[in-house]
């Protein structure tokens, strides 16, 4: 029997990258899944392929940032599954710009996509995990919380505002059978990732393969995050609230 066996989970940012690999993952531990992102193409063909494999996996197009868009998509969701009690707050992007070249424009979207995002799906979802008795939210957040990385200003800022959202949730909902944990990833081996490399390395900040071997022994791979996700959205963490988990291969360890 699967760790989700009869759950239905949602995951934000699941048509790609660590996203798509936790709802593969989130699949063949047993859930029903429903995927949000603004990828129609990439969302609706990890969607057939997993159905066509026997999986009950649905997409949902949104941009996380808009309420109407997420609560349409939530009800689309939870229409075709079932109530929702796993939730993985996974959508995200980055800026990476010299401090003083940013422009509100970038502030904004960051934190809309980042942050606002988290807000909208918890919102969305909270009320079903309520009504069911109970549920788990996990939110991807970073090292980038709590460790600084120059031309990320603003992406540290909305990591860290991750990490405080988690713990406010779980604080809040405990007695309502609610727990809420962050994922932090070091630098994992996605789209995101690579391009987060190629902009620090042009703007001449060292993350070569040398100084990450150094920080974290290798780069991530999805997978990994998506095994930490599972573990947070499933009765193995029970007692497991409030937490971030750090899957960077000790880079905060040093």
């Amino acid at each position: 029997m699967g760790r989700l066996e009869g759950k239905v989970a949602i995951v934000s940012g699941g048509a790609g990258g660590c996203g798509a690999a936790a709802v593969r993952l989130f699949a063949a531990e047993g859930a029903a899944v429903g995927i949000i992102d603004r990828d129609q193409a990439l969302g609706t063909a990890l969607a057939a392929e997993l159905s066509a494999g026997g999986a009950r996996v649905v997409f949902a197009a949104a941009n996380v940032a808009v309420k109407a868009e997420v609560e349409a998509a939530v009800a689309a969701i939870s229409g075709a599954l079932g109530p929702v009690t796993v939730l993985f707050n996974h959508a995200g992007t980055i800026v990476i710009k010299p401090f003083l070249e940013t422009e509100e424009a970038d502030w904004d979207f960051l934190f809309d996509v980042n942050v606002k995002s988290m807000y909208l799906m918890t919102r969305a979802v909270l009320p079903q995990m309520i009504a069911a008795g109970g549920g788990s939210i996990v939110c991807t957040s970073s090292i980038s919380a709590v460790y600084a990385t120059p031309m990320e200003v603003l992406y540290d800022a909305t990591k860290a505002a991750c990490h405080m959202f988690s713990r406010a949730i779980a604080v809040e909902f405990r007695d309502r059978g609610i727990r809420c944990n962050a994922i932090c990833p070091g630098f994992i081996e996605t789209p995101h990732g690579v391009r987060e490399v190629k902009e620090l390395t042009a703007l001449g900040v060292d993350v070569s393969e040398a100084a990450i071997k150094a920080a974290q022994g290798r780069l991530g791979r999805p997978e990994d995050i998506a095994r930490a996700a599972i573990y947070l959205a499933s009765a193995d963490s029970d007692f497991v609230t409030g937490t971030h988990l750090f899957v960077d291969g000790g880079f905060s360890a040093v």
